[in-house]
């Protein structure tokens, strides 16, 4: 790679932290197994004027799903589950599903899938105030909130359970819509393993691939590494400590809902080795976590015609289907950044951010901490720098 080239995106960064975008921020490029860059600025505590470091904790929030994704692929490569099993198999609130018309429940023809789940068709959706579902989540997400620190939170399954009871916004498969379909993944995962989802995500895929500071929580022991949360508020920035979508803010107490769509931490180096074992088709450093037949079905699947329209119209996903909780490049010429056909990959609310590029053997990440800032135009214009990089 143009190293030269390579050296802009340290001045991004830098242009993030002094225009105050953000607080801090860190990112790395791999090519070929081999590190090409790491690059980093700012503060992860502004308050008390710590910087970001190698070692700094973030919250991954929806980079969480990639890896809920890979403990699904895991149960389906044992034989244990089917992508058509109905979710109603494994949790019993799914077992009278509904779709509001014309303030009427009209029920479903077809249950709710694994399948449906993968790839957002499912009908379940994120808080709002547009529909029934989506104030009826709202209103769920609240509750859990609210019950969040007391000696009875909710657990992960009750949770799953609870918005299985809850209207869907469409009828499966009908559409693509964003939304909670991986917190009920993770329930699946407890119900099919008979382990807690963290502990099966410590034991199948953390532990083995040597991440060590990932997790549902950050013990008191590394709480000094967790990066602050940060919101704009006119041209500056402020701390912000609203604990979102049931996930704690401290990050502090390991919590009773493990959240599959949103509740993990991790570092920089921990996510980059969970990235290159997918690049690597499931192995890493002689550890194989999925088979590769199985990571190719997981990073190249994608939805029907109809349903890729609701993708189209997200503004930071042209070019890119939708499936096993990833966005999966098809048509580069499309897209709004360089790209490759085949490049896969998610973000997080807070600003985490990763892509694996197959064609060109290549990872690339970024961390930062600020509320509603997945993909940024500034996660542009480091693609667009990092694309232009490359050799060939």
């Amino acid at each position: 790679m143009n190293q030269n080239k390579l050296e802009q995106l340290q001045v991004l960064l830098q242009e993030m932290v002094d225009t105050k975008f953000i607080s801090g921020v860190s990112c790395m490029v791999l090519q070929n197994g081999k590190e090409q860059c790491y690059y980093e600025a700012g503060l992860r505590d502004m308050a008390n004027n710590l910087p970001i470091t190698r070692d700094t904790i973030f919250r991954m929030y929806s980079m969480t799903k990639p890896i809920t994704s890979t403990a699904i692929m895991i149960l389906l490569e044992e034989g244990k589950i089917d992508l058509l099993d109905p979710v109603s198999k494994f949790l019993p609130g799914f077992s009278s599903q509904y779709v509001m018309i014309n303030g009427m429940p009209v029920p479903v023809t077809k249950p709710v899938t694994i399948q449906n789940l993968l790839n957002m068709t499912s009908g379940l959706v994120y808080m709002g105030e547009g529909n029934p579902t989506e104030v009826r989540t709202q209103a769920l997400f609240e509750e859990i909130k609210a019950k969040l620190l007391s000696e009875k939170p909710f657990t992960t399954l009750e949770i799953a359970n609870r918005l299985g009871e809850i209207p869907l916004a469409f009828f499966p498969g009908e559409k693509w819509q964003y939304g909670a379909s991986a917190d009920i993944l993770g329930a699946i995962v407890e119900v099919v393993s008979g382990m807690r989802f963290g502990e099966f995500l410590s034991e199948r895929i953390f532990k083995p691939l040597g991440m060590k500071d990932t997790g549902f929580y950050v013990p008191a022991e590394k709480q000094n590494r967790l990066a602050k949360v940060y919101q704009a508020v006119k041209n500056d920035l402020e701390e912000y400590h609203i604990s979102h979508l049931g996930i704690q803010n401290k990050m502090e107490l390991a919590p009773a809902f493990e959240s599959g769509g949103a509740g993990l931490v991790s570092t920089i180096d921990d996510y980059a080795r969970f990235a290159q074992m997918l690049l690597n088709n499931g192995t890493l450093d002689g550890i194989t976590i999925l088979a590769p037949k199985t990571v190719e079905f997981m990073t190249s699947a994608h939805l029907t015609p109809k349903q890729q329209e609701y993708v189209n119209q997200w503004e930071s996903l042209p070019g890119y289907t939708y499936a096993n909780l990833l966005r999966i490049m098809k048509d580069p010429e499309a897209a709004v950044s360089i790209s490759s056909k085949g490049e896969y990959g998610w973000d997080g609310w807070l600003g985490s951010y990763f892509m694996n590029d197959p064609k060109h053997n290549l990872t690339f990440l970024i961390m930062h901490q600020k509320i509603d800032s997945g993909t940024t135009s500034y996660t542009r214009k480091m693609r667009n720098v990092l694309f232009s990089a490359l050799d060939a």
